[in-house]
């Protein structure tokens, strides 16, 4: 089958690296759409073969980006169109279905509590996103906890299957001598122990609350090195001055290679007010590291004594911290039962599946359609 993927962008995110990995790993012949700003996972889908094409919509609101999208899928005769992140969720599954595709689905990547990709849930948003969905034969959700906010907002239960996100988890295994490296490139000693944050710089992420937690801990022997980039790196930079701890937390930007970054960690702290997956905790578990964190669907039902659930205050996650760099560093250890279920050659296998079954389908609801009017 040809399967088209829309995206909002594909600028680093846990959404955008993942559907990087999907089309890395589908059995089917794969397209790929941005809306705008096609960045540095562009890229990596171009370099191991991928086809990527920016619509390069200015804003959000920019009616004319429908018709265009809607010319690129009737012209591609796709059979499948996969949308990820609302904006393309707005776009994509009105086009898709203008252009006659026979299927068409979302990922829920995103939705949170209050939030849906750091976009209030306002009246207004979810009615644009309901409407949207009537266009769209099935949604998947990432994890059982966006499956029920899905249905709370007014997905039908019906329409939504889970298959999670997935994981590369040999390219995370550890390397000594990485470390060394990635250590010396941030001017890092050798015995300095560092707590690591990972991901884009975002409010939700609260790496000020790391910040704040750690600071006592910070000094000449223990460092924070923040991993990502964002919106929200200047306010960081500022808490880290406000608690006096300037000169120890490290902020590395993006960095693709993400596993040899970990490398460079002692702890990882993931301090989210809401996630809908946690998948910068798997990838820190994959790299043997231990993991303090606030919330992460992924890890339920998970026992491992590799990552601990911690209360998201200063008091509460300084205590797990302290305990941490009092310990010193663990030896790296992978958990073998975290990623039975998190593999990415499984996960893009069902999402290949649920292409089919959804194909299938369809043709035979055109059958019936068929033979009923030829009565």
């Amino acid at each position: 089958m040809k399967v088209l993927h829309v995206i909002t962008g594909l600028d680093a995110g846990g959404a955008e690296l993942q559907l990087a990995m999907l089309v890395q790993r589908t059995r089917h012949d794969t397209d790929v759409v941005a809306l705008y700003n096609a960045g540095p996972v562009a890229d990596m889908i171009r370099s191991s073969g991928g086809t990527v094409l920016d619509l390069g919509m200015t804003r959000n609101t920019e009616l004319s980006a429908l018709p265009r999208l809607r010319r690129i899928i009737a012209a591609g005769r796709y059979d499948v169109v996969h949308a990820h992140l609302y904006r393309s969720q707005i776009y994509a599954r009105p086009a898709a279905r203008l252009a006659g595709t026979r299927v068409v689905l979302t990922t829920e990547h995103s939705i949170g509590e209050t939030h849906i990709e750091r976009r209030k849930m306002t009246a207004g948003v979810r009615a644009l996103y309901l409407a949207s969905e009537l266009f769209s034969d099935a949604t998947i959700a990432v994890s059982d906890i966006v499956r029920e906010r899905l249905i709370r907002w007014g997905v039908p239960a019906s329409k939504i299957t889970v298959i999670p996100n997935g994981l590369d988890v040999g390219r995370f295994a550890f390397d000594p001598d990485t470390r060394e490296r990635v250590r010396a490139q941030f001017g890092i000693a050798t015995g300095t122990y560092v707590i690591g944050a990972l991901g884009r710089l975002d409010p939700m992420k609260r790496v000020d609350l790391t910040i704040q937690a750690a600071a006592p801990m910070l000094g000449d022997e223990c460092k924070i090195l923040v991993i990502g980039s964002g919106e929200d790196e200047a306010r960081l930079r500022a808490a880290a001055g406000k608690f006096g701890v300037a000169d120890h937390v490290i902020f590395g930007g993006y960095h693709s290679d993400t596993e040899r970054m970990l490398s460079a960690f002692d702890l990882c702290v993931a301090a989210s007010a809401q996630e809908t997956f946690g998948l910068s905790v798997l990838e820190a578990l994959a790299s043997g590291l231990p993991v303090l964190y606030t919330t992460c669907p992924a890890l339920d039902g998970i026992q491992t004594e590799w990552a601990r659930r911690v209360e998201g205050t200063p008091a509460a996650l300084g205590a797990e911290i302290r305990k941490e760099v009092e310990a010193g560093p663990r030896p790296r250890t992978v958990d073998a039962k975290v990623f039975d279920r998190y593999g990415m050659t499984a996960i893009a296998g069902a999402v290949d599946d649920l292409y089919e079954r959804l194909a299938d389908r369809q043709l035979r609801r055109g059958r019936r359609m068929h033979a009923g009017t030829e009565r």
